[in-house]
C-alpha cells in the first residue's frame, strides 16, 4: 500500500478490524519512511457498476465520490456518517443492471436526501440542477412548503 503523504510503498498493517457492519476490513497502516498513520477499507466488489455521464464518457461507480458531495450537502445538519455512508456503500448493491446514468445517480441521491432533510436536499440541488438565477432557486424551494401544506 502506498503511503498518501510521502508515496512510499514500505508501510505495514498495525491493525485490522471488520467495519460497516462486516461487509469491509479497516486497517490501521503506518508507513516505515514518515511514520505516519492511516487508513484503508478493503471491500468485496463483485461487479463494477458503470456510471454514464452527461458527456458520454463511462466511468466505474466510486462510493468515495458520492460520499464527498452528500457530506457537503448535509455539512452542520442533524444526519449521521452512518447514514451517510450506508447510502454511498450501499448504492451498488440497490441498483439491479450494470450500468446507470450519472443522472439517475442525482435523482437517487435527491430522493433520499429529501426523506432525511429539506435544506440538505436543496443544498444538493442546486449543485445538481445548477440553477441559473435566484428565481429558479427560490421557486424549487417554495415547492417544498411547509409539512402542513405537503400533507
Amino acid at each position: 500500500m502506498k503511503c498518501p503523504f510521502c508515496s512510499s510503498h514500505d508501510t505495514r498493517v498495525i491493525n485490522s478490524r471488520p467495519s460497516d457492519e462486516n461487509t469491509a476490513i479497516r486497517r490501521r497502516r503506518e508507513c516505515a519512511n514518515c511514520n505516519r498513520r492511516f487508513t484503508t477499507y478493503e471491500r468485496a466488489q463483485f461487479e463494477v457498476l458503470m456510471v454514464t455521464k452527461r458527456s458520454g464518457r463511462r466511468e466505474s461507480f466510486n462510493p468515495d465520490k458520492l460520499l464527498d458531495k452528500l457530506r457537503i450537502a448535509c455539512n452542520k445538519r442533524p444526519i449521521t456518517e452512518k447514514q451517510l455512508r450506508n447510502f454511498a456503500y450501499g448504492f451498488e448493491d440497490e441498483v439491479q443492471t450494470p450500468e446507470i446514468s450519472s443522472e439517475e445517480i442525482g435523482l437517487r441521491t435527491l430522493k433520499f436526501l429529501k426523506s432525511l432533510d429539506d435544506v440538505a436536499y436543496i443544498r444538493f440541488l442546486s449543485v445538481y440542477r445548477d440553477f441559473d438565477s435566484v428565481g429558479r432557486f427560490i421557486d424549487e424551494i417554495k415547492q417544498l412548503g411547509t409539512p402542513s401544506e405537503n400533507s
